[in-house]
């Protein structure tokens, strides 16, 4: 606990010293790890596996190419991000020099999550070095492997001091949430982001939290079933399910029902073969408590495909539920795993209802042919983002936010929205001293005549 109340000094020490000011530095520092991607690439890939059973063509495709998206992104705008902005003057200013200049916040704590153990620590810190932070990372000990990893990697390529690496369990998280910081990005879940929060609190320390939720997703009659069915099928049951923004359950008419399973059954074949088990292609639940409690939220379902499960290697097969009502256990919280429950609803105006009476998720998703109708369900409903005719991709979009409302979080990041996250946005004024005529309306003895020129000047 000692060595994580220096290192947090120590990172503190190293930002007060000024050498992650200047932006050239800052670009050092991601070229840097840029160079660590792709020079321990294989190392990268194999902790991935090691934690989630996921083949090397996945792990990178999900995790390595967002991290080098990120890096291209961030170096090639930093300049243009950190530029002064010039804003618009009154005629009180008009002669003046009126600005925001984006500043650093100072050391900032950035705790990941497990099921993309990787990229969720390293898009964040990305975004903090870019702004010209210090940074403490915090890997998810869930994912032993990879953190490992990212603790013995980082200070091979970047600055030890201002960005350590603290590993280890919830006492180690507890003995770093007591520590001061200037800004605190938590990904999980929301019972932790609740405690987060209140340790943020006691330091004014500002936060973002990427809490997940069950993001629903609305079928219309009027789509092409095996399209949607094939994009669902691959954000629901991709990382075995466990994607904060993977589809969580399925509304549709009774009517599709019954379609919706069948185009879902056969593009898992198509997926992952005759055997799902044996493809390289499906990984596996995280640890074996993960695994039961996915499994006891069958209890009681109509399972109407998969349901078969392996507690020895945390196997769940790609699961469908039919029928399933709005009270059932496995509608009260984020899934998390492979299994997909459909709830019929009538119409889609039952669906917005039936949305709008749970808790705001981070996603959403509505398919159909009928932009009238997708545009409706966004402006009537609330979430943290929308993908409309897919599921996920909103995600891989740099220019998009990506980030929660309400009960599924707060604040945002990804590229430039990263930068921003991380900075302040200092407002800056500066004017002269040889005129003083125009400043006099401010000056006592106040007039009428004075408030009626300030309001010409002012309010025109």
């Amino acid at each position: 606990m000692e060595a994580i109340r220096q290192a947090v000094e120590r990172a503190r020490a190293a930002f007060k010293s000024g050498r992650c000011r200047s932006l050239e530095f800052r670009i050092q520092q991601l070229k840097a790890l840029e160079r660590m991607v792709h020079e321990r690439e294989k190392e990268i890939l194999g902790a991935i596996e090691a934690d989630l059973h996921k083949c090397g063509h996945n792990a990178y495709s999900h995790e390595i190419l967002g991290v080098l998206g990120e890096l291209a992104l961030a170096m090639a705008k930093l300049p243009s991000w950190a530029a002064p902005q010039a804003v618009k003057r009154n005629l009180l200013t008009l002669r003046d020099e009126a600005y925001i200049c984006a500043e650093p916040l100072g050391v900032v704590l950035i705790i990941g999550a497990w099921n993309y153990p990787f990229v969720l620590v390293m898009q964040p810190l990305i975004g903090a070095i870019a702004a010209g932070n210090a940074v403490v990372a915090k890997p998810s000990e869930i994912s032993e492997h990879t953190a490992q990893l990212i603790a013995d990697l980082l200070p091979q390529y970047i600055d030890p001091e201002l960005y350590p690496v603290v590993t280890g369990g919830v006492p180690e998280t507890t003995e770093l949430l007591t520590q001061r910081f200037d800004h605190i990005l938590y990904t999980g879940n929301s019972v932790v982001g609740k405690i987060v929060m209140a340790a943020a609190a006691k330091h004014l320390t500002p936060v973002t939290l990427e809490l997940g939720g069950k993001s629903p997703c609305y079928i219309d009659k009027d789509c092409d079933l095996a399209v949607a069915c094939r994009r669902i099928t691959w954000g629901k049951y991709m990382n075995c399910g466990q994607t904060c923004i993977a589809p969580d359950y399925i509304l549709c008419e009774p009517s599709i029902q019954d379609k919706v399973v069948e185009n879902i059954k056969r593009t898992l074949q198509e997926f992952y073969g005759e055997d799902v088990k044996k493809s390289p292609d499906y990984e596996r639940i995280i640890n074996k408590r993960h695994f039961r409690r996915v499994l006891a939220l069958l209890e009681g379902q109509k399972i109407a495909h998969g349901g078969e499960a392996d507690e020895a290697s945390c196997f769940i097969a790609p699961t469908i539920l039919t029928n399933v009502s709005p009270e059932a256990k496995v509608m009260e919280e984020e899934i998390f795993g492979p299994v997909l429950p459909i709830v019929t609803v009538k119409s889609v105006d039952e669906a917005i209802e039936f949305i709008n009476r749970r808790e705001k998720p981070l996603a959403l998703y509505v398919f159909s042919n009928n932009k009238k109708l997708i545009k409706r369900v966004i402006s009537e409903t609330s979430s943290g983002g929308v993908t409309a005719n897919d599921v996920i991709m909103h995600f891989f979009l740099a220019t998009l936010p990506f980030g929660g409302v309400g009960n599924s979080g707060m604040g945002a990041y990804h590229g430039q929205h990263s930068f921003e996250t991380f900075s302040h946005r200092r407002s800056c004024l500066i004017k002269d001293l040889k005129m003083d005529g125009v400043n006099k309306l401010r000056y006592p003895p106040s007039s009428q005549k004075k408030v009626d020129w300030a309001k010409f000047f002012l309010l025109k």
